[in-house]
Parts: structure tokens; C-alpha cells; sequence
């Protein structure tokens, strides 16, 4: 039995200091973020006990625990009143919550109610209010707690329960701190985290500063209720640590003074003839233990303030972290982007470099190829070859352009012009150059116009040019069979242009592409044709610089629909049209022209060109010369390449422009397109900033370099005399002698299918059979060679011999 009730004895023991373990490890927890174990705190109740039973004073506390039952009391009167009254009454939530991420730090109800139970009963409890009432202290607290308990949630609107609420949610979750898995119902959802957190993890985390309940800590409810309390000029001054510090020693000193009051009142009872002796010490303690309770509660504010600035701290550089952590994956994601582009760049140069030297291999080969038979004074017609040479030479003029186009138009130098063009003859020579390719290909091509179109019209001809012929020899190029369009329609000012194929077609996630440079979109048959890739880029680029708009519809296999809308404006009034002659000279002095250029077959040309016109002609190798020579010859113009040895064009130019003035017209020519714009710049200034007077491109065009001169010069040209017109005779067909009706339909299927050599040969052919006929041959044969294969055609079907009323 002895040995039974000692284990009993202990194991009660052990069981109320483990049950005490779980309040201070509560309490604690949530006051400090700190959880050392329920082990630490039973060992701290075990050893709290021995030493009171140690120290003598275990009849001092076992006397003074009936105090006790005022706590627990009004802590059950209190808890009574809400569930019996407030819940019934509406005051309080129906439900009861636990979570404390749930509820506010202190809760009036609760609180005040048991406050005041505690402070009337413990009055009674000793003896201020007689006997009598010191035996009913306990049920007078119970009583108390009771009724406060409504009357506070009445007065306070019941606001102060729950501090946010949450949807009710079934099942079970992962914490997302410690992992452990919980029921959903005995968590809570954590912004700081922003998933699920338990209890636990909830009362240990320090960083959060209750981010979920902002407006329900204790310190803002104490700050609150001073606000409330207090004047505002007061709470305007006072700071927050000396706040906190009062409320702190304040509750430092009402434990101490609480105890030692307890202790002084139960030995004044033991021994009442010490009792003075007993309450001087007991002050004495008190001054002593109050001197470093202030001490203690400025250092926690001091610790506490410490800790927030830290976390402050900690925080800011989290986020600078962050920042940077973000700027480094910001800066990743660029240089991906930009290797990404990079390599695409690489594979498109690439790709270009291939499409250029097979584009550029064609025109060459016949420039070299005819040059070599000219050499050999072959029995090659002249004129045809210099036709194929000049025509090949504009293909490779035309690939280089198109490099300096985008180029110029990325930049913002390219230049348009406001030409008055004549609209109908406009659209002849593009659709006669076409018909011809897509004769010569097998396909049909077709021109369909409004009759309201107008005679003339305002643009910039050369890119409108340039805008149709790439349209239009896309869709001749890509199409093997069937035929080409272009159709026009007007609706007031704006015209629309539709290029209409029945070729290879476009997919639809490649018709935004196909407007980027050097791509062609991923039709194996549409890859297989040559090209650079570059053409619709300048289209779509040119259209929006004209102001225009520019769509596609195509399907694969069937072909597409290319339309262009633009504003034309109707130019009022006549034509001067007037016919091209040569050029024999000028009227007037003769006139200098010096020439400098390190290109000895570019001064060559221009002497070939400007002295048969009656032009002095002198020509120097650098700037340097150029200077030197012009002040021996006083030229009237000087042309100037830009890139020379030594001294450069511009810088002779303005050299010269010092030395001689106005006197000297100043021409510059460039063969790299990126001193344009520099040269662009210099033309918009003021004389005598504006070191010259007019700039070409290389290649130049002869008609545009005689047109500068003429204007810089102020010359009158001689030219040859108009041809006098042929008489009727020779000119009409149907009076020249004709070779039989096959030999016509011969020539005429060789025109619809565009064979321009088969007509050159079958006209050599009756010319060899029947000389008579050489007139009529000579006359078609020249308007094969003008490429004039609209007039030919009606020729032919106007003879007799092939309509059938001879």
C-alpha cells in the first residue's frame, strides 16, 4: 500500500506538472515565438515546487490559494454569461472559435467581465466589505462575471469575437511551415504564407507581425484605446516606446505589489506583533524589486524595438534581394531573348547570303557572258546585247536597292516625292513588262480597271513602282499554272490594288511572317523558288510610309489575294508630254567639270558621258588633287566622290566651298548608302553651312545626272531633231507585202505565249523566204524589241488573212 500510494502520489504530481507545462508553453509561445518543449516547462513546475516547499513559505501559499477560486469563478461566470446569454441574444458568433489567427488579442467581453469579478471578489476576500461578504466573495464574483459578460458585448457591439472570418472547408492539408498534415476545420489560412498553417506554426512565427489580423493585436487595440481615452494632443506627442514601457511597468508593478501584498496581509494574520516590521521590509522590497522592474520593462521595449528594426532591416534587404533576384532573371530572360535573336539573325544572314548569290549569279552571268562575245566581235547584234547587259546591270542595281530601302527606312532617311503621274500609262508599262513574264512562263495574266480612274494622279512613282512589281512578281513567281490578276477599284480618293494568283498559296499562321525580312513561309514549293526574302518587307514598309494599308488572304494549293489600299489624289489639269530625245549639247560658253574620284572606271564613264556634250573635262584621283587641279582650271562644277584616300569628298567639298564660294556648283556622289543621311542633313542647312549643291547615288542614272547638271548650271540642251513621221505607207501593215496565212498564225501563237526570241527567229525565217515581206517583218520586229507585245498582238489579229474577210 505505502509503495502504491507513493506512485500514485507522484504520478498525480507529474500529471499536474505536465497539465501546467501546456499553459506556460501556450502562453509563452505566443509572448516570446519560442516553443523549447512541454519537458523544459514540466521540469520548471517540478523545481518551482520544491523550492517553495524548501523556502518555508508552502503555508504562506497554501493559504493564499483560496484566492484561487475568484479567478476561477469569474472566469466561469464570465464564460457562462456568453454561452447562456450573448449566444442566445445575438451579441456573440454562434460558432466558438479556438484559432488565434482568428481572434482578437483581447476581448473585452471576456476580459472585462473577469477583471471585474476578480477585483469585487478579492475586495470581499479581504474583508472590505465585513464578514459576511467574505464568505460570499466566490459566488459574488461568480454573479458578477455573469451579468458583465452581456452588458460589454451589448456596449461594445459584440466587434471584438472574431477578427476575420473564413469559409467553412472540409478534408485535411499539409501545414505549409512544418508539413505535418491537420484537419482543415483546426487551421487557418496564412497571408504571410499563403497557404494553410497550423496552430503551432502559427504561434511560433515572429516575421508576420499578425498580417492577417492587422487592426486586432493587443497593441493596436491598446493604441485604440488611448486614442479614445486621451486628448489628441497628447497621443500626438507621446511616442509608441514610452506607451508601451508605461504599460509594461504598469503590469510589472501590479504583479509585484499584488504578491507582496498577499504575502505581508497572510503573515500580518500569522504573526500580528510583526506585523510593522514585516510591511517595512515588504515596502522595502517593493521600491527595490520596482526600481528594476523599470529597468526590465525599458529593456524589453529597448529588446523589442531592437528586434523590429532588425526585422525592418532584414525585410528591406529581403526585398532588395529580391529585386535583384528578379533583375537577374529579368536580365536572363534577355540575354535568352537576345541569343535567341541572335541565332535567328545568324540563320536569316545566312539564308540571305545563299538567296543574294544565286539572285546575283544570274545577272552576272549574262553581263560576263554577253561582255565576252562583244570582246570577240561575235556576230552578236550589239543592240541586243547591251539590251541584256543594261537590263541584267538594273537587276543587280535593283537587289542592292532593296538593301538600301530597308535600311533607309529603319532609319528614317528615306525620301518620297510628290510626282504627277499619269495613271493609265503608269499601269500599262507594268502590266505590258508582266504579261510578258507570265507569257513566258505558260500562265494567263489579266488586268481589269474601272472606268472612272483618273488621268492623273498625285505620288511617289518610283515607290508605287516598286510596290506593284513586287506584288506582281511574287505572284507570277510563285505560281506554275493557271494565272495572275491585278485588278483595281476606286471609291472616291482611295484606291485599291488586288494582286490575285492561283499559285502556291500561304499558310495561315505564315502570313504575318512572310512580311518579315528574308522570310518566305514554310511552303516546300514556294522555298524551292529563289529570292532573298526581302521584297514584301519593303512593300509593307513603303505602303505605311505612303500612308496605305496592305492584307493577304491565300490558302495553300490555291493561291492568294494581295490588296492594297492607298489614298490617290486626282491631279487636275493637261499633260505635257513630251517625247524623249537625245541629248547633243548645250547652248552657250563652254562649261568645266572636274571630276575627282579613286575609281579610274567611274572617271572614265563620266568622260565618256559629259565630253561629247561639249563639256571641259578635267578629272583628279583625291581630294587633295581635286583641290590643286581646281585652282589651275576653275571648274564651273565639281563632282566629288565621297570615300577617298587622304581627304574625303565632303571634306574637299567644304574646302572648296571656302576657297571659291558660290562660284563653283558642287556635286556629290556616293556608292555607300549610310552616308545619306549625312549628306541628307548637311542639303537642309543654310548657305554657307551647306558645304554642296546636289548628291547622286552610285550607280547614277545618266537622264538623272544630266537633269542635276542641267539645273546647277542653268544650261539649255541641243538635242537631236524630231524624227519626221514616217508616210502611212510604211507604217500601216495592211499596205506591206505579207507572208502566207501560216507564217502569220505562226507569229501569232508566238505572241500569246510570249516567246520573244521564237518571234525573232520565225521574222528571220520570212525574211530568208520571202524578202519581199522584210518591211512588214522589220516593222513587227521592232515592236517586239520595245517589248511592245500588246501592240503586236493587235496587229496581227487586225490582217485580213487571220479574221477572215480577205
Amino acid at each position: 500500500m505505502l509503495v502504491l500510494v507513493v506512485v500514485a502520489q507522484v504520478k498525480i504530481n507529474t500529471t499536474n506538472a505536465y497539465a501546467g507545462s501546456i499553459a506556460w508553453s501556450n502562453f509563452f509561445s505566443r509572448l516570446t515565438h519560442s516553443h523549447p518543449g512541454r519537458v523544459v516547462w514540466v521540469v520548471f513546475n517540478v523545481l518551482l515546487a520544491l523550492l517553495l516547499m524548501e523556502i518555508g513559505i508552502w503555508h504562506v501559499i497554501q493559504s493564499i490559494l483560496g484566492l484561487y477560486a475568484n479567478f476561477a469563478v469569474g472566469w466561469m461566470g464570465a464564460l457562462a454569461g456568453d454561452l447562456v446569454i450573448n449566444k442566445k441574444l445575438g451579441l456573440s458568433p454562434p460558432g466558438i472559435e479556438f484559432k488565434r489567427a482568428h481572434l482578437y488579442d483581447i476581448n473585452p467581453v471576456g476580459v472585462g467581465a473577469m477583471a471585474l469579478s476578480i477585483l469585487v471578489s478579492s475586495a470581499m476576500s479581504f474583508n472590505m466589505f465585513g464578514a459576511t461578504q467574505h464568505a460570499l466573495a466566490p459566488f459574488w464574483g461568480l454573479l458578477i462575471a455573469f451579468v458583465a459578460a452581456p452588458c460589454i458585448a451589448f456596449a461594445t457591439g459584440g466587434k471584438f469575437y472574431l477578427a476575420r472570418q473564413e469559409p467553412l472547408r472540409e478534408g485535411a492539408a499539409n501545414c505549409v511551415v512544418c508539413e505535418a498534415a491537420f484537419e482543415v476545420p483546426d487551421m487557418a489560412f496564412c497571408p504571410a504564407y499563403m497557404g494553410n498553417i497550423c496552430s503551432l506554426c502559427c504561434s511560433l512565427d515572429a516575421r508576420c507581425h499578425d498580417l492577417c489580423k492587422p487592426q486586432a493585436r493587443f497593441s493596436e487595440q491598446l493604441s485604440d484605446a488611448a486614442l479614445w481615452a486621451l486628448p489628441k494632443r497628447i497621443t500626438a506627442m507621446a511616442d509608441r516606446r514610452i506607451g508601451i514601457f508605461l504599460a509594461v511597468f504598469a503590469l510589472f508593478t501590479a504583479v509585484i505589489a499584488a504578491l507582496l501584498g498577499l504575502i505581508g496581509f497572510e503573515y500580518a494574520t500569522i504573526l500580528p506583533g510583526a506585523a510593522r516590521v514585516i510591511d517595512t521590509t515588504l515596502w522595502a522590497v517593493f521600491f527595490a524589486l520596482l526600481i528594476l522592474a523599470a529597468i526590465t520593462a525599458w529593456l524589453l521595449v529597448l529588446a523589442q524595438s531592437s528586434r523590429r528594426a532588425a526585422e525592418q532591416e532584414t525585410g528591406h534587404q529581403n526585398v532588395m534581394l529580391m529585386d535583384e533576384i528578379a533583375a537577374h532573371e529579368r536580365t536572363d530572360a534577355a540575354l535568352e531573348k537576345a541569343k535567341a535573336v541572335a541565332e535567328s539573325a545568324n540563320v536569316a544572314k545566312s539564308r540571305y547570303i545563299v538567296g543574294v548569290i544565286h539572285e546575283i549569279r544570274a545577272p552576272l552571268n549574262a553581263i560576263f557572258g554577253y561582255a565576252q562575245l562583244l570582246e570577240r566581235a561575235s556576230t552578236l547584234r550589239p543592240a541586243d546585247a547591251i539590251r541584256v547587259i543594261r537590263r541584267s546591270a538594273e537587276h543587280l542595281s535593283n537587289l542592292v536597292d532593296g538593301l538600301l530601302d530597308i535600311s533607309q527606312i529603319e532609319t528614317g532617311a528615306l525620301q518620297l516625292h510628290r510626282d504627277r503621274v499619269n495613271l493609265p500609262e503608269f499601269l500599262d508599262q507594268i502590266v505590258d513588262m508582266f504579261r510578258l513574264q507570265a507569257a513566258a512562263k505558260g500562265i494567263g495574266f489579266f488586268d481589269e480597271r474601272p472606268h472612272n480612274l483618273p488621268r492623273h494622279i498625285y505620288i511617289d512613282e518610283k515607290r508605287l513602282r516598286q510596290i506593284l512589281i513586287n506584288l506582281l512578281s511574287n505572284a507570277i513567281k510563285y505560281t506554275d499554272r493557271g494565272s495572275a490578276s491585278l485588278r483595281i477599284r476606286r471609291r472616291g480618293q482611295v484606291t485599291e490594288f488586288e494582286v490575285v494568283d492561283t499559285g502556291h498559296g500561304i499558310r495561315t499562321q505564315d502570313i504575318e511572317a512572310i512580311f518579315e525580312p528574308f522570310e518566305r513561309g514554310h511552303v516546300p514549293a514556294a522555298n524551292a523558288v529563289p529570292g532573298t526574302g526581302l521584297g514584301l518587307t519593303i512593300t509593307k514598309l513603303l505602303t505605311q510610309i505612303l500612308g496605305g494599308e496592305i492584307s493577304v488572304e491565300s490558302e495553300v494549293g490555291k493561291g492568294s489575294v494581295f490588296r492594297l489600299r492607298m489614298l490617290l489624289s486626282e491631279a487636275p489639269g493637261p499633260a505635257a508630254v513630251a517625247a524623249e530625245r537625245r541629248i547633243t549639247g548645250y547652248s552657250g560658253p563652254r562649261r568645266r567639270v572636274l571630276v575627282a574620284d579613286d575609281d579610274f572606271d567611274q572617271v572614265e564613264l563620266l568622260q565618256d558621258v559629259l565630253a561629247p556634250l561639249g563639256f571641259v573635262f578635267f578629272s583628279a584621283s583625291d581630294g587633295v588633287s581635286a583641290l590643286r587641279m581646281a585652282g589651275d582650271c576653275a571648274p564651273d562644277l565639281v563632282i566629288l566622290d565621297i570615300a577617298m584616300p587622304g581627304m574625303s569628298g565632303l571634306e574637299a567639298a567644304a574646302a572648296l566651298r571656302v576657297k571659291f564660294g558660290e562660284a563653283v556648283k558642287i556635286l556629290i556622289v556616293s556608292g555607300n548608302f549610310h552616308d545619306t543621311p549625312k549628306v541628307r542633313a548637311i542639303e537642309t542647312q543654310a548657305t554657307p553651312a551647306r558645304a554642296h549643291d546636289g548628291y547622286l547615288a552610285k550607280p547614277m542614272d545618266i537622264r538623272a545626272l544630266l537633269e542635276v547638271i542641267q539645273k546647277l548650271l542653268g544650261l539649255d540642251w541641243l538635242v537631236d531633231p524630231a524624227p519626221a513621221p514616217l508616210p502611212k505607207l510604211l507604217d500601216d501593215p495592211l499596205l506591206m507585202a505579207r507572208p502566207g496565212r501560216q507564217h502569220l498564225t505562226d507569229l501569232l501563237q508566238l505572241g500569246r505565249i510570249g516567246y520573244v526570241r521564237g518571234i525573232e527567229a520565225k521574222l528571220a525565217e520570212i525574211e530568208d523566204l520571202e524578202p519581199q515581206t522584210a518591211g512588214f517583218a522589220t516593222h513587227l520586229r521592232e515592236m517586239v524589241r520595245g517589248f511592245e507585245l500588246a501592240r503586236y498582238m493587235a496587229c496581227l489579229q487586225s490582217l485580213p488573212e487571220l479574221t477572215g474577210n480577205d
